[in-house]
């Protein structure tokens, strides 16, 4: 982490500190993505352009609950349906927005076909995700574009910010990988915690140990999925049924596209 001893994210049985748990996530994330806060902005101002200031969304794999956090902080008329199957981050999620009725936490797989069925609502007028559909390979992925296509009200949004990898640019994706390490080594030597680092002190914490157990049996330590590129995101959006879709924001590692219904 960039302020504070490891020690002072920690917990108890009975006492938490779900803004540390926050701040220390924020911090992991940003080794591997340091423009990570402008594409969130990037992601807002959008969702203002298009559908409004208080829109309804759904918060897509939301893990602990980032975008949610900086969606209400910019807009208090929003409200947010989150919805992860991750036991750990979710058990964060929950402690950071208990007692707001602005928001709903789901628990559910986004590869079951019926995951919709569990949603408080029936259609949203944006749905937004970052750096998790990279989890998932290209058939259910297909198959979970078209469930958001029939979620999103017509005039609504879909944004997914992620990893989108062009094959076709070996040498300029060679130096975006030489880049983003040596940003990873700062960050690592500002005192950040890389990805296992976090969750070995998850797994040491007594009130994320067990929900952090439980992660690792439904995930394992990666991800088996598939990161294809800008342009097959877009054309698989505009067959499952939206009407636009392009990229609105991209740096040399992460882009975000968006996709209008």
């Amino acid at each position: 982490m960039t302020e504070g001893p490891v020690a002072d994210i920690g917990s108890t049985a009975t006492t938490t500190d779900w803004a540390a748990w926050q701040e220390s996530w924020d911090r992991q994330q940003e080794w591997y993505m340091p423009d990570r806060e402008e594409r969130f902005r990037i992601m807002l101002d959008m969702v203002e352009a298009c559908v409004g200031t208080e829109p309804r969304v759904l918060d897509l794999a939301c893990g602990t609950g980032s975008i949610t956090a900086r969606l209400l902080a910019r807009f208090p008329g929003a409200t947010s349906t989150g919805v992860d199957l991750d036991p750990a981050l979710l058990t964060i999620a929950r402690g950071t927005f208990a007692g707001d009725d602005r928001v709903t936490l789901v628990e559910a797989d986004l590869k079951d076909p019926d995951w919709p069925a569990r949603l408080p609502h029936g259609a949203y007028d944006a749905v937004l995700t970052a750096t998790a559909l990279h989890w998932l390979r290209t058939e259910p992925l297909e198959a979970l574009y078209g469930q958001i296509a029939e979620l999103v009200c017509h005039g609504g949004v879909f944004m997914n910010a992620d990893h989108m990898v062009d094959d076709t640019t070996p040498r300029i994706n060679a130096a975006e990988s030489t880049l983003r390490h040596a940003r990873g080594g700062r960050a690592q030597r500002a005192g950040a915690l890389d990805w296992a680092e976090w969750w070995q002190l998850a797994a040491e914490d007594p009130v994320l140990a067990g929900p952090t157990a439980r992660r690792f049996e439904i995930y394992g330590a990666h991800a088996d999925g598939e990161m294809p590129s800008a342009a097959w995101h877009a054309r698989v959006l505009r067959e499952k049924g939206f009407g636009e879709a392009r990229p609105v924001w991209c740096s040399p590692a992460d882009t975000l596209l968006l996709a209008l219904k």
